[in-house]
């Protein structure tokens, strides 16, 4: 089993800035994708960026530019630093990792962007 602890968040300016973390605890691999996804009320859960144990990151295209994730494998920890941040990043946003063919989310934190 693997648990996901995610802290960050909170009501931020638009054009402003904030980093979410998420460490991971438990039974780890070492392969791995590890990332973030988002859901607006009244929408889907959708992928925001993942990260994999060699370094590749997939983002979407509507917060590329903005969003970057990066990860400390030591620490088991990915960050997702949010640059100029617009009301439509307004989500829940869920920690994710997959690994040895199962899916693990964190609890969701909540990024309001609202001046």
């Amino acid at each position: 089993q693997v648990q996901l602890v995610e802290s960050g968040g909170g009501l931020v300016q638009p054009g402003g800035s904030t980093r979410l973390s998420c460490a991971a605890s438990g039974t780890i691999y070492s392969i791995y994708t590890m990332g973030w996804y988002r859901q607006a009320p009244g929408k889907q859960r959708e992928l925001v960026a993942t990260i994999t144990n060699t370094g590749g990151t997939q983002y979407r295209d509507s917060v590329k530019g903005r969003f970057t994730l990066s990860d400390d494998n030591v620490k088991n920890t990915v960050y997702l630093q949010m640059n100029s941040l617009k009301p439509e990043d307004t989500a829940v946003y869920y920690c994710y990792r997959h690994q040895d063919w199962r899916d693990y989310w964190g609890q969701g934190t909540q990024v309001t962007v609202s001046s």
